[in-house]
């Protein structure tokens, strides 16, 4: 897990950029429907990224919880994103299924209260 935990800081910049930009879209182009909740999704995961990724070594699943909220956070805001921009789902279910990953995160991050933390 130590040679992807690199990942979680890129993930965290592209989906705080994401918020951002999506936010800007959904401001000026006057369609806040999905990309409201899309930009704030993103804007409330990227921190929590960039927090687990500084945190590696109190929190022994904060790679693991980092990369599944990041795929849980792409997933929602994407499927969001796309069904305001070209009016069709990612596919079935794929909001919902990014959902479940964002909190699957956040129980693995919390889980990581079971664990020793690494020595160092």
């Amino acid at each position: 897990m130590e040679r992807i935990r690199p990942l979680l800081l890129l993930l965290a910049g592209l989906i705080g950029a994401a918020g951002v930009g999506l936010a800007a879209a959904a401001t000026h182009l006057g369609s806040e429907g999905l990309l409201r909740p899309a930009s704030m999704m993103c804007l409330a995961h990227a921190p929590a990224l960039l927090a687990l990724y500084a945190g590696h070594r109190q929190i022994r699943t904060a790679t693991a919880a980092g990369l599944v909220l990041a795929a849980g956070t792409l997933l929602f805001a994407g499927d969001l994103s796309m069904k305001q921009f070209a009016g069709e789902s990612l596919f079935p279910m794929a909001a919902p299924t990014g959902g479940i990953l964002m909190m699957l995160g956040w129980l693995i991050a919390g889980f990581g209260a079971f664990f020793r933390t690494r020595q160092d």
